[in-house]
């Protein structure tokens, strides 16, 4: 395979390396004989700011509190609870992502491993206080899982 031939443009300026006249010199502007320079900047996304930590423990709060689709299967939660497991959730979702880090990484996989944590982290927060309130309401204790080695699937053993 032969590599793809590029063609070169007719130039409509004057070149800067050619020489100039004085009154040319006079008429046109003089072009900076040095090449442009180029930015060597990085880009890395991780570790998200202090202000983008609080943001996300404020749409947790909120996610929460109100009416959503979490709340819609598995009920709100009052403002000063959720308020205490939307920091919970995102502290400790924000130290697991911070522990699977590497230097090299420019951060997109562990925010996206953050994002995660904080989506599963939040399902279980609902679910064991929805669990909790269904078993508080019927007087009854929670199921009893029972994780005996003769059995393919562990079996759930009212009490």
């Amino acid at each position: 395979m032969s590599e793809p031939q590029i063609a070169a443009l007719p130039s409509t300026e004057q070149d800067s390396t050619s020489p100039t006249t004085d009154s040319q010199a006079g008429d046109l502007p003089k072009e900076s004989t040095k090449s442009p320079k180029s930015f060597n900047t990085s880009f890395s996304i991780w570790p998200p700011s202090q202000r983008t930590r609080d943001a996300v423990i404020k749409r947790l709060i909120e996610t929460l509190s109100n009416p959503s689709v979490l709340s819609k299967r598995y009920g709100t939660v009052p403002q000063d609870e959720a308020s205490e497991a939307a920091r919970l959730i995102e502290e400790e979702a924000y130290s697991f992502a911070a522990g699977k880090a590497t230097a090299d990484d420019d951060g997109i996989e562990i925010l996206q491993l953050y994002s995660r944590e904080i989506s599963k982290r939040t399902l279980e927060t609902v679910k064991a206080r929805a669990a909790s309130d269904s078993t508080t309401e019927n007087g009854s204790s929670p199921p009893v899982v029972s994780t005996t080695t003769n059995a393919e699937t562990p079996s759930v053993e009212e009490s």
